[in-house]
């Protein structure tokens, strides 16, 4: 009887421990707090939990359902020690900061020799060998991941443009990125392989877009030699009367652009709103262009698309 009670007292320590990661529990975990070899075999063999990464288990396991995403990270960082932390994509991810297409791999970095020792088995982690200080490494949700500026620097090394300047300016339209910030990426990366490249997508940075389809729609519109001349505008009638904000926009020939993410703009309510818009910014006298994400595939469309409607306000 005391032997079972000692393992409720045990499980319920445990239970503290994973309700703060994300239902996880390492190895080393387990039997500093008191359960022995054959415990863990024992919960791993009955099915209470599950092996997740190299000695990492999830606690709360049903094997009818996928660990949310959050969990596999958060695991294969544990499962690769004290050093490992989240790196480029994984850690943008982490940050919420958008532009860089969903992956199924996680990328972990460690040190040097660390790297060269570590085991991993899951096809998914992709291992880094990266040195960082510690002020370049920082806990998001308790998962050690890089900051938020040596993430997006690193990132415009590796990316093209497009993804690199979408990534920039999700960071800066949050606020994970200052001006002050931008400013010393050039520093960071300095002699690294791409960094040329990469100042120059500092360069189109703008944290006014609000997404990554924004972006997207107005690089189109900058390659297309008919650049926006202003982002996020408002519009109002004569009383002062917001009438509607436009994505892009095109001020002396009364045209805006709105960029139609399907997460935004999907639902019935948000249609219904956006033809409520559209209807008092056309009474007003203002060309309305909509542009989707396919439409950002076709280099030309957009931009043609803009012109057209450019040559028919000034023939107006």
């Amino acid at each position: 009887m005391g032997g079972q009670l000692g393992f409720v007292e045990r499980a319920d320590g445990l239970r503290h421990i994973a309700a703060v990661q994300d239902g996880l529990i390492t190895r080393a975990q387990a039997l500093r707090g008191g359960f022995s070899r054959n415990d863990i075999d024992h919960m791993l063999a009955v099915g209470r939990w599950r092996a997740l990464a190299r000695a990492v288990y999830l606690t709360n396991a049903r094997s009818d359902e996928p660990p949310a995403r959050r969990c596999r990270i958060r695991a294969a960082v544990l499962s690769l020690g004290p050093q490992a932390h989240a790196v480029f994509g994984t850690a943008a991810e982490l940050h919420g900061i958008a532009g860089l297409p969903r992956c199924d791999e996680i990328h972990v970095a460690l040190p040097g020799r660390a790297a060269r020792l570590a085991r991993v088995s899951d096809p998914a982690i992709m291992l880094h060998q990266l040195e960082h200080p510690p002020h370049a490494v920082l806990r998001v949700n308790g998962i050690a991941a890089t900051t938020s500026r040596v993430t997006v620097a690193e990132i415009i090394l590796r990316e093209r443009r497009y993804a690199a300047v979408s990534v920039l300016d999700s960071a800066l339209n949050q606020g994970l990125l200052t001006a002050e910030c931008l400013a010393t990426i050039p520093v960071l990366i300095r002699g690294r392989r791409g960094a040329v490249a990469a100042r120059g997508y500092l360069t189109e940075a703008d944290g006014r877009a609000q997404s990554p389809l924004e972006t997207r729609a107005r690089l189109r519109c900058v390659d297309g030699r008919v650049p926006p001349d202003a982002l996020q505008l408002e519009i109002r009638d004569d009383d002062g009367y917001l009438l509607g904000i436009g994505d892009l926009g095109w001020r002396g020939a009364r045209l805006i652009a709105e960029a139609d993410g399907r997460d935004a703009h999907a639902s019935p309510a948000a249609v219904f709103a956006d033809r409520r818009r559209q209807n008092r910014l056309v009474n007003a006298g203002w060309t309305v262009l909509r542009f989707t994400w396919s439409d950002t595939l076709q280099p030309d469309y957009i931009p043609q698309t803009v012109r057209q409607a450019l040559a028919a306000a000034r023939s107006r």
